[in-house]
């Protein structure tokens, strides 16, 4: 049995794969990259639990927790006039030829170092199809694109939501480990209060009231002096 990931290119998972292999030897993590036309399919088809995926996508039936956003670039020849700016607005590139848009990056990438023009680009993609006849430039004014960790509202149980947990950041103490020290600390309690007395002093104590004492001379005196 394992947890099966799949990332849409250009999302790099190394980070929470290390992380869900310390907490979680007992349950291995399938991870698959997908590119972004198909990265639902296997999700829809139950072939997947769940999915790093580039938005907008069709979310019915989905959880969808929006993580980061990319950075939009313009991926130009090498030798073009704009491939040593330090930044573009979409103004610049108004009279640019715009390279025909393929459903693989990659080959958006190759028709851009052909001379067909100038592709825009999530900045994780291009860094991913990278070549030495091309250069990506960020785009201040351009949208950004955003990644999203999705699963379907039908699997949703504990493995989920502690990848999940490890995704957001936190830590077993505060996931799973905290509501196993939370029941610790009942079983304890429960324990106390079937012992004799009950740790009723202590518990009085921390209220500010004050212990029955037993033994010693009977009953507590009140008032003055006795006769």
């Amino acid at each position: 049995m394992s947890l099966r990931l799949r990332y849409v290119a250009g999302v790099s998972p190394a980070k929470w794969l290390r992380a869900w292999a310390e907490r979680r030897p007992d349950l291995p993590l399938e991870a698959v990259r997908v590119e972004q036309p198909e990265q639902l399919d296997e999700l829809r088809a139950r072939d997947a639990d769940l999915a790093f995926v580039r938005l907008p996508i069709d979310d019915e039936g989905l959880h969808v927790i929006p993580l980061w956003e990319e950075v939009a670039v313009a991926v130009v020849p090498k030798d073009h006039a704009f491939a040593d700016a330090s930044a573009l607005v979409l103004a610049d590139l108004a009279d640019e030829p715009r390279a025909p848009e393929q459903p693989d990056p990659a080959m958006t990438v190759e028709l851009v170092a052909a001379g067909t023009g100038y592709a825009i680009l999530p900045h994780s993609l291009a860094r991913l199809h990278h070549r030495r006849d091309v250069a990506a430039v960020p785009v201040t004014d351009a949208a950004p694109t955003r990644i999203a960790l999705v699963w379907s509202v039908e699997r949703d149980d504990d493995d989920i939501q502690e990848f999940v947990g490890v995704v957001r950041g936190r830590t077993t103490r505060s996931s799973r480990g905290s509501a196993d020290a939370g029941r610790g600390d009942e079983s304890a309690r429960d324990e106390r209060a079937r012992r004799p007395g009950g740790g009723s002093d202590r518990s009085a104590r921390r209220r500010g009231a004050t212990p029955t004492r037993r033994g010693g001379g009977g009953r507590r005196r009140t008032g003055g002096r006795g006769r």
